[in-house]
């Protein structure tokens, strides 16, 4: 029989391994939830509605992505965006996240990671598909 002390030293133990996101080996296992695949990026899309330069005044950290992203929009609209968002039916794609006056992109660390190495990728020449893979093995 374990002794109080064991236990106490167990549950902290067991606490801060979910406060530090672990998942228990019974969480994981059993089948990976299949990731939907990116969206085929919209005919004639823009960057016309993401904030610009100087809505993003509250958000200065953001200022340099969102700009990156404002000059591929048409890339960043065949990304599936990874933080979980992609969920939510008002949002298509990774280009979604930076849309609107309260984007998500301007506090989101994933969606601005994605932006990103999206951006990086396609300067370096990239295809689409190939900036897909990329994100999904850093993200997925």
């Amino acid at each position: 029989m374990d002794s109080r002390r064991t236990f106490l030293i167990r549950c902290n133990a067991a606490l801060l391994a979910m406060v530090a996101g672990a998942r228990p080996a019974w969480a994981r296992v059993g089948p990976r939830r299949v990731q939907p695949s990116h969206p085929t990026p919209r005919p004639g899309i823009t960057a016309a509605k993401l904030p610009s330069h100087d809505q993003l005044a509250d958000a200065p950290r953001a200022q340099a992505v969102f700009d990156s992203v404002r000059e591929i929009p048409e890339v960043v609209d065949g990304i599936r965006c990874h933080c979980g968002c992609a969920d939510n039916p008002d949002f298509y794609s990774l280009l979604s996240c930076y849309e609107g006056e309260d984007a998500m992109a301007k506090s989101c660390p994933i969606c601005q990671g994605q932006g990103r190495l999206a951006a990086r990728l396609h300067k370096d020449g990239k295809t689409l598909d190939e900036i897909r893979t990329a994100i999904d093995a850093r993200y997925g």
